[in-house]
């Protein structure tokens, strides 16, 4: 309403590609009474199930056709390499269909009870709900949250990171294509410290759900509290990869590497500690030092790259006064961590990956999200020692664990307190699969049936 814009930037170019709505707290309150009075006057959360699951798959089918559009979309806004966005918005678009199937096969429960009559429970959509995203997988992440939301009936109000609205701005536009009521789904543009901040604390929403940094997670916490509104929160990682001697050392190294640097690091379940017994470490070390050089840094349009830039040169600075941390503190800088200029790199937000040998669990390389592409190889000899060292931070969302013994897998697994775990692989993330973290690594679960939940 006030006519403000901001740009929109190109990481591997450091140019502006777009001018976007600046929101304010005016057209906060304005989406919320939109979705209020969705909400309140239908006829969306009193369709069936399947009505809304129709619109759906339509919105699915959307997604697949303009998907070229918005993967170029998503990598110009954000860096990530053209193959992974593409990856993203199909995945994305699957997961429009996963909870259109759910939702007709979901439902309360009839109770016996002690005294005479029936007990019966329904699901019943919260109300408004905001949904919240980051900017690593900005359409990913927005994907799992409107999906569920709008199937179990909700109004929704998705307000996309500052740094990259454009994804979001496509899903607004598919979903008029696809027959979404007008009100029903509102997209906000602007910072988190005034939209943001104006969204969480409005008295017309309902129901929060927030994927991003665990600073801002507590925040959310607070306000919501002023109301009791409804919260998830997927927050920070630390997350462990851990190698016993047992495990194909090899495999596990070269399978490791976009583990923690897909993405460019900027991803909260980066396996950004390895712990490896110490009988194989200088073995991982070399394989996985050796594979990184093999892996290509580059333009994130070339369908070769693996890796792009840092979605900022704030944050390539960031991670880049983490690195010089880490000398200091006394880790062994083995490979990378220079900030990348010449030739195709010389406009972006580039750095070469970095390798820390040495590190010790204690120091804050290895106690501190650093949202980039540095790992720390820590080596250990006794397994509950090394399980104490892997608990031992505030975080607790994701990781890996690499053994042929089965016994020892299932016994580190439940040992180690993460939401999620990939055991001989560096996967821990499925549509299918409730997805979350234990300590500050939040509360509550997306995905899978319990992505319904949350929204219920």
């Amino acid at each position: 309403q006030s006519g403000e814009t901001f740009e929109a930037m190109n990481p591997a170019l450091t140019e502006p590609i777009a001018r976007v709505a600046k929101a304010g707290a005016a057209d906060v309150d304005a989406a919320v009474k939109a979705a209020r009075k969705a909400f309140d006057e239908g006829p969306w959360p009193d369709l069936p199930a399947s009505r809304r699951a129709a619109v759906l798959y339509k919105f699915a089918d959307l997604i697949r056709e303009h998907a070229e559009e918005i993967a170029q979309t998503e990598t110009r806004n954000v860096g990530k390499p053209i193959s992974d966005s593409r990856d993203e918005v199909g995945g994305g678009a699957y997961c429009f269909e996963y909870y259109a199937g759910a939702i007709t096969k979901y439902f309360g429960e009839t109770i016996p009870v002690s005294k005479p009559g029936l007990d019966y429970t329904l699901r019943v959509p919260c109300g408004v709900a905001a949904a919240i995203v980051p900017w690593n997988f900005p359409f990913a992440m927005a994907c799992w949250k409107v999906a569920p939301a709008l199937v179990t009936g909700n109004a929704v109000i998705l307000k996309p990171a500052s740094y990259t609205p454009l994804s979001a701005l496509w899903l607004g536009r598919l979903a008029l294509e696809a027959g979404i009521p007008e009100g029903v789904f509102n997209i906000i543009t602007g910072p988190g410290s005034t939209a943001g901040n104006a969204l969480v604390a409005h008295p017309g929403v309902d129901k929060i759900s927030f994927t991003g940094e665990t600073t801002t997670g507590t925040q959310i916490m607070k306000q919501a509290a002023e109301d009791i509104k409804r919260v998830t929160l997927e927050l920070g990682g630390k997350s462990p990869n851990i190698v016993f001697a047992d495990a194909d050392v090899e495999h596990a190294a070269r399978n490791s590497v976009l583990g923690v640097f897909g993405n460019c690091g900027q991803d909260c379940c980066a396996r950004s500690r390895a712990f490896v017994e110490q009988s194989v470490y200088d073995q991982f070390v070399e394989a996985f030092i050796d594979q990184t050089r093999r892996t290509i840094v580059g333009d994130p349009l070339d369908p070769a790259t693996q890796i792009g830039p840092m979605v900022s040169l704030h944050q390539r600075d960031h991670v880049r006064e983490y690195i010089q941390l880490g000398q200091r503190e006394g880790a062994t800088l083995a490979y990378g961590g220079e900030v990348l200029t010449e030739g195709i790199y010389a406009k972006g937000a580039y750095i070469r990956p970095a390798v820390f040998t040495r590190a010790t669990n204690e120091m804050r390389i290895s106690q501190e999200e650093i949202f980039g592409p540095v790992l720390n190889v820590i080596p250990f000899t006794d397994e509950d020692e090394m399980i104490r060292q892997v608990n031992g931070t505030r975080y607790g969302l994701s990781g890996s664990l690499w053994t042929n013994n089965l016994a020892r897998a299932l016994r580190v697994a439940r040992r180690v307190r993460s939401g999620v775990l990939g055991v001989n692989s560096s996967s821990s993330v499925f549509i299918e699969a409730p997805f979350g973290g234990f300590k500050q690594s939040g509360i509550g679960r997306d995905l899978g049936m319990a992505g319904l939940n949350n929204f219920t």
